[in-house]
């Protein structure tokens, strides 16, 4: 009989993460997939991930509300004790005889948690990766709850086998998301109209003399300062008079608080040169993003497909502190001259050279080709 491999997708980068691995596992005839589409993937506010994930033909075997409004720590704790609840059910449910989570956030440690209590396998995709905050402390505890692991980088790796874990269940396969950015160069012309098929708020900037791209979070850790951090960049944007196109930030805490200077910027300030969106298909994201000039914020996009496909960037603040670079990041703090400057600093360095850091584009089959063979059991051989 196939394996049941049962992957949670909770956040809209989640998918962008894992779809070429979905793909493969799909295609596998050794592997059947089980599909739990989560948390703010769920949610229109957010930018509803599960419509696109619908429209890539995938099959939802289960959908786990699980997301408490708030968009602070004790939502976000909340949210995970919830899912540990409701994914437990899920599990039982399903019966995956391997369950697959994504990356550092909440809901991937609640997956984490409801599948190793449950004696369930659990292979984990992006461990090993340093950034501060929170996220670093949930990624290396999703290490320490998985047993096998699907890291992006050799640096990754060692942390993960320093950790403790067996090195035979370490595999450098590279980031799924990087397949798509390998995807998309070969047609990476700006065939659609993001006004058009997207909408979003307020003006249409003429993209046809090059545009900026902006996403940017709230850091957990400095939540209470959200609103102040995404004022800066907010003004930085304005001041320069590059058409951009923003993108919401992610459901964290703080979150309220840079969608409350969204909103409160464009009410009092109404710039003429930013239209802002909720989410897009992966796809249609990335080939944006490859023709901006440049991306603004502290998205690891920034980081990982950008570094792929030579895209300027300028990284704000310390939510992406620590992680692997290439050349094309230049890192300021939350000041909006700092913030100009740098853009500008990008604007005349222009496109460059690509880096495979993160991967080759190949990493989704080889994560469905591991899941098919890799030895599943659940008392992991420890290796301090």
């Amino acid at each position: 009989m196939p394996r049941k491999v049962c992957v949670v997708i909770t956040a809209r980068p989640s998918y962008a993460r894992i779809k070429s691995a979905l793909k493969a596992i799909q295609q596998h005839p050794e592997l059947e997939l089980q599909l739990v589409v989560a948390a703010s993937a769920l949610l229109d506010r957010y930018g509803t991930a599960v419509r696109y994930i619908e429209q890539d033909g995938f099959k939802i075997d289960a959908r786990v509300y699980m997301v408490l409004e708030g968009e602070n720590p004790i939502t976000m704790a909340k949210t995970t004790g919830l899912g540990i609840l409701e994914l437990s059910t899920v599990f039982g449910n399903l019966k995956p005889d391997i369950v697959v989570t994504i990356a550092d956030r909440y809901e991937t440690l609640a997956t984490a948690i409801a599948a190793a209590y449950m004696n369930i396998p659990v292979a984990h995709v992006q461990g090993g990766e340093v950034t501060g905050s929170i996220d670093e402390k949930v990624r290396h505890a999703v290490t320490k709850l998985s047993d096998v692991h699907f890291v992006a980088t050799k640096k990754a790796a060692e942390r993960v086998i320093r950790m403790g874990e067996d090195p035979e269940m370490v595999f450098v396969t590279g980031c799924p998301s990087i397949d798509l950015a390998a995807e998309i160069l070969q047609n990476p012309t700006l065939d659609f109209d993001p006004y058009e098929k997207y909408g979003g708020v307020g003006p249409l900037v003429d993209l046809s003399d090059g545009y900026l791209v902006v996403i940017q979070h709230p850091v957990t850790t400095e939540y209470e300062l959200a609103r102040k951090h995404a004022f800066e960049t907010l003004y930085a944007i304005r001041d320069l008079g590059l058409p951009t196109l923003w993108f919401w930030p992610n459901v964290d805490a703080g979150s309220d608080g840079t969608s409350n200077a969204i909103r409160t910027f464009r009410e009092l300030q109404n710039p003429p040169n930013i239209h802002f969106f909720k989410n897009m298909a992966p796809e249609d994201f990335l080939k944006l993003v490859y023709n901006a000039r440049c991306i603004v914020g502290n998205s690891s996009v920034a980081i990982r497909e950008c570094a792929f496909l030579g895209v300027p960037a300028v990284n704000i603040g310390t939510r992406q502190e620590g992680r692997e670079r290439g050349r094309n990041v230049i890192d300021v703090g939350y000041d909006r001259d700092q913030i100009k400057e740098a853009i500008m600093r990008q604007l005349s360095n222009g496109r460059y050279p690509p880096d495979p850091i993160y991967g080759d584009g190949k990493a989704g089959k080889r994560i469905a080709e591991l899941l098919a063979k890799v030895p599943l059991r659940v008392e992991k051989r420890l290796t301090y």
